[in-house]
């Protein structure tokens, strides 16, 4: 029988033992969100590449469920796309420089961070489960201090945080708008250029503020159809709440929360999951007029295949073939996996652009997507606008140069050129395609691509085209379409 206010076992002056810690309680859509943000650090991980995997093993050990995932999901893009605006927050709540703390507690405040200033997380709630994961990742006393930050950062919404760090846009609009929508200022320099050159009309502050805020929304899943293996019609009547693509006649935008990797079209290969902007690319190509036989097309650099199975299908309507080239060999594997079951002929092989595995003047059409900063898929891939550098450019323009000759010689007098890039930046899209025009010397005119995108407005001046996630609801590809005329 115990004594009343005593524990059992104990003694009359005995000490008590000492509480055992308490374990943090792990919550599951946190701690993927944290492992999926340290990955993008430590190993320059792609978020939308790591995140499945981590979501499937947490699934499978956990019994993560349908809600967790999504806030999961939305912990991972959301504290990505916003990093920068939450290190300025973040840096005004601390007394060191940020490059000081660890690269594991700034993730867990920039999660926190992202729960307090933009989600309807209950502050409180935010703060505590925040608090909780770092205990369990970072130990008690970085839990202290992640709580300290955290409770300072609760003190004022967003906007309030906004007005306090981003400097006045009068003094530095650049740096103003870096810290506002959260990218780095040479990405805003860079683009604001861009919009100057494509929509002279819209170069002001509301265009470009547009366009970054559009790189910060979260994109819609879009479908392909691929002709001859599916039609927009059937994907529709299996996608009840779904809607037709708005440019592409080919594309299905899926409902928020859809999933396509549990169609049954995506399964077989005859449905990809494709911007509507690649597949604008694909079609402008296909639909360019050409001088003489239409019989064999190239996709010079066809990885990971989504182009080259819209262009196969569609050669496959024609009689045509199409010759699917990527330089890496695990790439090109899935090039040929994204093209099984095409409706016609087509070859896929593993072969540098610059150093061709075919001879000068064999193909109709091709099209060369050069590897790219990135810049038009932000919305996608928000890491990579942390990852960029300026130098990064210059980097690429050799290649980019060297791609789009290769094409040049591939094509027969008479033939079209596509040159493509997933990049709105001038130095890898106008200056690439100018700079080769000359060196040919008068052997390539321009083909104007705006009719070749049917309903597409505000596609500027031309030849050349340049879509825009603010205007077009795409990622930003840019594409210029030339004739070889000797």
């Amino acid at each position: 029988m115990s004594t009343p206010g005593r524990t059992p076992g104990s003694t009359p002056g005995a000490k008590r033992p000492p509480r055992p810690h308490r374990r943090p309680k792990k919550d599951p859509a946190r701690m993927v969100a944290f492992r999926a943000l340290r990955a993008v650090d430590e190993r320059d991980a792609y978020a939308n590449l790591i995140l499945p995997s981590l979501l499937r093993e947490a699934e499978q050990k956990q019994n993560l469920d349908r809600r967790d995932a999504a806030l999961a999901t939305e912990l991972v893009y959301g504290t990505l796309r916003l990093q920068g605006t939450y290190d300025a927050v973040i840096a005004a709540c601390i007394d060191r420089p940020l490059r000081e703390v660890d690269p594991p507690v700034l993730d867990v405040l920039s999660l926190g961070a992202h729960q307090l200033l933009t989600t309807r997380i209950p502050s409180h709630a935010a703060v505590s489960a925040t608090v909780e994961l770092a205990r369990a990742v970072l130990g008690d006393g970085k839990a202290k201090f992640v709580n300290a930050v955290l409770r300072r950062i609760s003190a004022q919404d967003l906007d309030a945080w906004i007005a306090q760090v981003a400097p006045p846009y009068e003094k530095d609009a650049e740096d103003h708008l870096a810290v506002v929508h959260s990218h780095p200022r040479w990405v805003v320099s860079a683009l604001w250029d861009s919009l100057g050159r494509w929509q002279p009309d819209a170069a002001g502050r509301t265009a470009v503020e547009e366009l970054l805020r559009a790189d910060n929304e979260r994109p819609e899943v879009t479908l392909v159809a691929r002709p001859g293996r599916a039609t927009v019609e059937e994907l529709a009547e299996a996608l009840p709440e779904s809607t037709p693509g708005r440019w592409s006649p080919y594309a299905v935008r899926l409902a928020e929360g859809g999933d396509p990797g549990a169609l049954e079209t995506v399964k077989e290969n005859r449905v990809g999951v494709q911007d509507e902007g690649s597949q604008l690319v694909a079609l402008a190509l296909a639909a360019a007029p050409l001088d003489g036989p239409d019989r064999l097309w190239l996709d010079g650099c066809a990885g990971p295949g989504g182009k080259a199975a819209l262009l196969a299908a569609l050669a496959a309507g024609r009689g045509a073939a199409l010759v699917a080239s990527e330089k890496q060999p695990h790439r090109a594997r899935l090039v040929a996996r994204a093209l099984e079951g095409n409706p016609g002929p087509y070859t896929v092989i593993a072969a540098d652009g610059t150093r061709p595995a075919w001879r000068p003047g064999t193909f109709d059409r091709v099209l060369v997507d050069v590897p790219c900063s990135g810049l038009g898929a932000l919305r996608r891939r928000p890491e990579a606008r942390w990852r960029r550098r300026p130098e990064d450019i210059a980097a690429f323009g050799p290649l980019q140069r060297d791609l789009l000759r290769g094409a040049v010689a591939a094509t027969r007098t008479g033939g079209v050129v596509g040159y493509a890039t997933c990049s709105p930046h001038l130095a890898e899209t106008r200056a690439v395609v100018d700079d080769v025009l000359r060196e040919e010397g008068g052997r390539l005119e321009w083909i104007d691509a705006r009719p070749l995108l049917p309903g597409v407005p505000a596609l500027g001046d031309g030849p050349d085209v340049q879509l825009w996630p603010h205007l077009h609801g795409t990622d930003a590809m840019y594409l210029a379409l030339l004739r070889r005329t000797a």
